[in-house]
């Protein structure tokens, strides 16, 4: 009788754990979805085109198209560093076989324009997600500070641009243009905006501004708002345009094939750019409409992985073939020391800044790993003291800083660390398998990563 009287307390006991389990999984289904971003506001979108409104059309479709793959700027940013001699198209070409958006590829032709936006950070995708999410209106937004600097007597044509006002064939709407004055030569202005808009009219979203660096603009002087370095012959990198009437930028195929001559034609609607989400890179969308519309665009486990904000597949690499999913690791401020990829991981004596715990180098079967020397090569891989570069950290100065304009503004990479523990996961396995396979009869060894011992040092 004490046996049946066990057996059904036991059925009693598993019915109730069901029914609290089905509870808490109605009250999950139920919960509300969290809060939404609301959309940009005109002001706010002004602040972010404010530095780059005044570049030539062709090169602004240019910077809005990239600031939408944020993780390929890094990298290409890095490229220009270890690749100074390389320069204008002579640099694009060098790039052809990387595996970034031809956007990113092209703006290697001007690093005066990569290296801001690679160390501002929050500032490309807060671009790059009001350019996707409200695209209509970010090219709104130009036009509207291009009339002020117009009206203020402060954009005019000269031997480096050609400014015509003109009303736009669809809408009748007055439209400022700015083209190069030699297609061929490209010039890259740099300007306050406090200075050429006149006076600005939100202090609740001041524009962004970063000071002309000496490198590209030496002797600069601001006194009439605006910079120009030397004139790059790179009209074989420009391929894309602003459709103003349209609202949207146009690309041409042909163009385009100077950049990177297996360019894809049905990235291309009818002359319109569309967004790759396969570049990516695990980068988090602002709002579910975004997650939702280019998540389409990748297929299987890789599409699931975006929607949710994680790296778009562990086989996406950094050109030459180092992995760049570690800077999608946790928000860009979390991590100072999570550079370059799966192999390249911070370990636990990395992150807590121990000198006495082993590092990478020092552990078992070193010689069968790249080591970080090996890891530099190419150019393009990111090298062990690139970890703490700015591509991975929200510092200051990503968040508006440089001597700018834009303080508090949000971190860079937020939500792109989800799905953390589904790597640490696999990564253990895989350790696991590495020990069982080469240090078979060793007495202490295996991947341990803290030390003497056979246990396995923590990550």
């Amino acid at each position: 009788m004490s046996l049946w009287k066990e057996l059904w307390a036991k059925a009693v006991r598993r019915f109730a754990m069901l029914l609290l389990l089905l509870g808490a999984a109605a009250v999950h289904a139920q919960s509300p979805a969290p809060p939404q971003p609301a959309p940009f506001k005109p002001e706010e979108i002004e602040a972010l085109v404010a530095p780059v409104a005044l570049y030539p059309d062709s090169l602004l479709s240019q910077v809005l198209m990239a600031s939408t793959y944020p993780l390929e700027i890094v990298y290409a940013a890095r490229w220009v560093k270890a690749n100074p001699k390389l320069k204008g198209e002579d640099a694009v070409k060098a790039v052809e076989s990387q595996t970034w958006d031809i956007s990113v590829k092209s703006l290697v032709a001007f690093p005066q324009i990569l290296e801001p936006m690679s160390d501002k950070l929050d500032w490309t995708q807060k671009l790059g997600d009001a350019f996707l999410a409200q695209e209509k209106d970010v090219l709104a937004a130009v036009q509207r500070l291009r009339a002020r600097a117009d009206k203020s007597g402060n954009l005019k044509s000269n031997e480096q641009q050609k400014v015509i006002v003109e009303a736009a064939p669809e809408t009748g709407q007055t439209i400022v243009k700015i083209e190069p004055a030699n297609p061929q030569v490209i010039y890259v202005p740099a300007y306050n905006p406090t200075v050429v808009y006149g006076s600005w009219s939100y202090p609740t979203y001041p524009p962004y501004y970063w000071p002309p660096s000496p490198a590209y603009y030496p002797g600069a002087a601001l006194a009439t708002g605006f910079a120009w370095g030397v004139g790059l012959a790179a009209a074989g990198a420009i391929f894309g345009n602003c459709n103003w009437g349209g609202g949207d930028v146009n690309i041409n195929v042909d163009k385009a094939r100077n950049v990177d001559r297996s360019f894809d034609r049905t990235k291309v609607e009818g002359g319109r750019w569309k967004h790759d989400s396969s570049h990516r890179q695990g980068v988090a969308y602002r709002d579910n409409a975004s997650r939702e519309k280019y998540s389409r665009n990748v297929s299987g486990a890789d599409a699931r992985s975006d929607f949710r904000g994680r790296e778009s597949g562990a086989g996406e690499r950094n050109g030459s073939g180092a992995r760049g999913d570690a800077g999608n690791r946790g928000t860009a401020g979390d991590r100072g020391g999570a550079g370059a990829g799966g192999g390249n991981r911070a370990t636990t004596a990395d992150r807590s800044g121990s000198a006495n715990r082993a590092a990478a180098a020092d552990r078992p079967n070193a010689t069968d790993r790249p080591s970080a020397g090996d890891r530099s090569a190419g150019g393009d891989r990111m090298a062990a003291t690139d970890r703490s570069s700015a591509a991975n950290r929200a510092g200051t100065s990503d968040r508006g800083g440089g001597g700018g304009y834009g303080g508090g503004r949000d971190n860079a990479f937020q939500g792109v660390d989800r799905g953390n523990s589904a790597q640490r996961s696999y990564d253990r396995g895989r350790a696991s398998a590495q020990a069982s396979s080469f240090n078979r009869g060793g007495a202490g060894g295996g991947m341990s990563r803290g030390g003497g011992g056979g246990g396995r040092g923590r990550r």
